[in-house]
């Protein structure tokens, strides 16, 4: 029904004018300076080295203009434009892999599309049609496309990027924008092999709120976790962002979480935080997991809250059986250890995970399941 449902907005799009915004109007800027393509992508983090081109479609005079895929350079900016003082910018993040047969292909990128649109609309930024975006991407992939690394783990990231550039300081909807679509080499962002990290949960910050714009990708979630995650640091890897007084367990850094345990009734059951009132943003690969789970049928699926009470009494029971998080970036990652400050001013309480008894845990097998799919 999602897929249905999806593909029905994605027609309904297509249907409406945007103007110069389509495939057929795409123009090529060849770089004249090609940069050397690494070899060896290991180590890198994440946008450390960007592709030769990037495609940049601008949004002025009411309506979009004619795409351009042309040399990554520096964008000029006015010191009044909006994004520099509101913050109405959003992006995705998606990949493209080089398959074991040397084919080129995007994993789900229809759900990147529709979720662009979708935080367009909340952040006040010119509508576009998701279906031309996807194809112009493909296009400027299939140029880029010595870019894309072998390699298990290994793939092309994709980071389109919307925000408003109008010089005005009136708190209004940007009346000019910029959409700017970049590539870069990238490998798996714990490194090789299957690496658990350790997460640090303090109730007094929190990413979000019931109602507010934590469900869209929009720079504003971003900029206000990373001084905090900056000293969770000297704890751990992460920040565990909870919420409510009943500490709700809702994201870790920029990654949905799975919670698979025995519950108090005996049963085998995978919990995921849900993504119906703005706290939990809806991931492609959290998406992905939960229709893959479901295929398989092998235990109960809940999306709702768990809480730090209900998490450390099924520890300290003996009921957990893996606890971890998943995302564009981080593909699936299991998480060994909460650092918990339950309470300002005092010690922190630490919180040990089992190390699965199973040669083939569930986070790994839904890991490598996505990751051969991929």
């Amino acid at each position: 029904l999602t897929q249905t449902l999806l593909a029905l907005q994605l027609r309904r799009a297509s249907d409406v004018s945007y103007g110069k915004f389509h495939a057929k109007n795409l123009k090529f800027v060849p770089t004249p300076s090609p940069k050397p393509i690494p070899e060896d992508i290991s180590g890198l983090a994440i946008g450390s080295i960007e592709t030769d081109h990037m495609l940049q479609i601008d949004y002025t005079n009411g309506e979009w203009q004619a795409p351009v895929i042309r040399p990554v350079e520096p964008l000029t900016i006015h010191p009044l434009a909006k994004v520099l003082h509101y913050c109405p910018t959003i992006f995705e993040g998606l990949k493209a892999f080089r398959g074991v047969d040397n084919k080129i292909r995007m994993f789900r990128p229809e759900m990147n599309m529709a979720r662009l649109r979708r935080s367009a609309r909340r952040a006040a930024l010119p509508d576009f049609c998701p279906l031309q975006l996807e194809q112009m991407i493909k296009d400027l992939v299939r140029i880029e496309q010595a870019w894309v690394p072998k390699g298990e783990g290994n793939s092309l990231y994709i980071r389109p990027n919307l925000f408003g550039t109008d010089a005005s300081l009136g708190v209004a909807r940007p009346l000019e924008a910029k959409l700017v679509v970049t590539c870069s080499p990238f490998g798996p962002i714990y490194g090789s092999g299957w690496n658990p990290i350790k997460l640090f949960a303090n109730p007094k910050h929190i990413r979000a709120a019931p109602g507010g714009v934590g469900s869209f990708k929009m720079g504003c979630n971003y900029a206000p976790t990373v001084a905090i995650t900056d000293k969770a640091a000297a704890y751990t890897a992460q920040c565990l962002w909870l919420s409510g007084e009943q500490q709700w367990i809702t994201e870790a850094g920029a990654f949905n979480l799975f919670l698979y345990w025995k519950n108090t009734k005996g049963e085998l059951e995978l919990i995921t935080p849900p993504t119906t009132d703005g706290l939990i943003l809806p991931g492609i690969t959290r998406d992905s997991i939960l229709t893959l789970v479901k295929e398989w049928g092998e235990f109960k699926i809940t999306e709702r809250y768990p809480t730090m009470k209900e998490v450390k009494e099924a520890v300290a029971e003996g009921r957990v059986i893996e606890f971890f998080g998943v995302g564009t970036a981080v593909v699936v990652v299991p998480v060994s250890q909460i650092v918990y400050q339950e309470k300002a001013g005092e010690s922190s309480v630490v919180i040990d995970f089992p190390e699965p008894t199973d040669t083939m845990p569930l986070s790994k097998r839904v890991h490598e399941t996505i990751t051969g799919i991929q």
